[in-house]
């Protein structure tokens, strides 16, 4: 597993909570390899494979930090447009095996962000107001330096990166199938949350294809950013519009192409929530001492709306930026 590389890399807990009036299955991300987020498994993993291309392709996983590796790594920057998570992943996997970021952030993104970005050795960039635009920066800049754009996300003719990002994801859908598998327990449905889709595509394509207990796959975005929502009603991508949202990593208008074509085929239902009850939800796992945001807690916003029995899993995708235990 070439994330194993990092020495932060562990699996993150899963546990049962009782929340109101229900058992749900919780995955806490918010202290992912020192990130505080699930897309440190994304950054980290891309960063390592496409190092390991460029320093020969067939070499271990434990042969990244050798010294001939990071000859190799130092030549290149890795650039990225970020609401924060994925530049973060970005930065540290960088750093971690001897590389350069160059991080676009829109002008919305806490400073905060910003902060931990530079405090992970990356060049920070304010590049416009809307996560769409940052993408647009990045692409550019990237061409303009001869650097690595990984990108989260996907369109025709860019497709590599997101799908390296979105490997590494699988890699948490893996961690629960040996939980479940171990206790026999499985859940009947899996809430996701989604900005581009690419964290959902994810898990719900490594979910079909091979945890032995099939559940209903939910897919959850904010309703003034449902871009996978209206593309599977269109059957095409579509970018939607709307006011920003204070579901800052899930507030994306246009979707990733993969993750579309992923998630048709294998979600059974797409739902919204909306700020208020994102902001609520996290309230709720703050009073079981979990620090989250409205977009770390969208999946259980969309949990407790519905009146169901069973065994619902929701993935707390996010710490609280603003908490210090991370």
């Amino acid at each position: 597993m070439w994330v194993s590389a990092c020495p932060a890399y562990a699996a993150t807990p899963l546990s049962f909570a009782e929340i109101g009036g229900r058992r749900i299955w919780l995955k806490d991300e918010s202290r992912r390899m020192g990130l505080g987020s699930f897309k440190a498994l994304g950054g980290v993993y891309a960063i390592a494979r496409i190092i390991a291309r460029e320093a020969g392709g067939d070499i271990e996983p434990a042969a990244l930090v050798s010294d001939d590796v990071r000859r190799v790594a130092s030549r290149l920057c890795f650039v990225t447009a970020s609401a924060g998570n994925h530049g973060l992943a970005v930065a540290a996997g960088a750093r971690l095996f001897g590389a350069s970021a160059r991080i676009h952030i829109a002008e919305t993104v806490p400073e905060a962000f910003a902060l931990r970005l530079r405090a992970k050795g990356a060049r920070v960039l304010r590049s416009g107001a809307t996560y769409e635009e940052c993408i647009a920066a990045a692409a550019d800049d990237a061409e303009r330096r001869d650097a690595v754009h990984l990108t989260d996300t996907s369109w025709p003719g860019s497709l590599e990166s997101a799908r390296l990002v979105m490997e590494g994801y699988t890699i948490l859908a893996g961690e629960l199938r040996e939980a479940f598998a171990a206790s026999g327990e499985w859940p009947t449905r899996v809430y996701l949350q989604a900005g581009v889709g690419g964290f959902a595509a994810a898990l719900a394509w490594s979910i079909r294809r091979s945890w032995e207990a099939q559940p209903e796959i939910t897919v959850v975005e904010p309703d003034r950013a449902a871009c996978l929502q209206a593309s599977v009603a269109a059957r095409k991508l579509v970018t939607v519009s709307g006011p920003i949202s204070n579901m800052g990593r899930l507030d994306c208008k246009t979707p990733s192409m993969l993750a579309f074509d992923i998630l048709k085929l294998t979600a059974d239902r797409f739902v919204t929530v909306s700020d208020g009850e994102a902001a609520r939800a996290a309230r709720r796992l703050a009073a079981h001492d979990l620090a989250s945001t409205p977009s770390g807690a969208a999946g259980l916003a969309a949990c407790l709306r519905q009146d169901e029995s069973g065994n619902p899993l929701v993935i707390v995708t996010e710490g609280d930026p603003g908490n210090d235990e991370y």
